[in-house]
């Protein structure tokens, strides 16, 4: 198991890592922060495929086409921390050794959206004001990593569930019977 976890949760967290450097870098003059979030999340789900992946090939070569609804997520769910936790240092060395301004660029961004719509002054400084203290916060690498596996993780528990839930396969009476 312990193999196809780590090998199944490195490509996974290469592959949404990957995506989100090469994406930063990508638009790096004007990050496009309104479509950022699609983009993001469909590249977490396209490498939570491997907790798919992962599974049925425990699954099928080490149990023998089958496997309970809590061994299947156990599995799904050690891919998923693996890859979350590539992704989380990819972020931390993108963030702290290339983009250290990224909130600062994010709250230029949310204050010009706010702005455009009409927002009054009152609405726009209590946004710089909550802004400013997050920028705060996230130049902590503790905070700023509990912070990005709070966007992976829930992603990769609902994939990790359904993997478990298509992929259960429980023993037929018939063959036990039979051996």
């Amino acid at each position: 198991m312990k193999k196809i976890v780590l090998v199944c949760g490195a490509i996974a967290g290469l592959i949404a890592g990957g995506w989100a450097v090469f994406y930063i870098y990508l638009c790096s003059n004007k990050m496009d922060f309104d479509n950022g979030e699609i983009y993001g999340y469909t590249a977490m789900i396209v490498a939570f495929s491997l907790v798919f992946v992962g599974v049925k090939n425990y699954r099928d070569n080490n149990l023998h086409g089958q496997i309970s609804f809590g061994k299947a997520f156990q599995v799904g769910i050690l891919i998923v921390m693996v890859a979350s936790t590539i992704y989380v240092v990819l972020w931390l060395i993108d963030y702290y050794c290339f983009i250290s301004n990224f909130a600062e660029i994010y709250t230029a961004h949310v204050l010009d959206k706010l702005k455009a719509s009409g927002a009054s002054t009152v609405v726009i400084a209590k946004k710089a004001k909550e802004m400013a203290e997050f920028s705060r916060m996230y130049k902590n690498p503790f905070f700023n990593a509990i912070m990005t596996y709070c966007e992976i993780v829930p992603v990769g528990l609902i994939v990790a569930l359904l993997a478990a839930l298509i992929l259960k396969r429980k023993t037929k009476l018939n063959d036990t019977v039979t051996a």
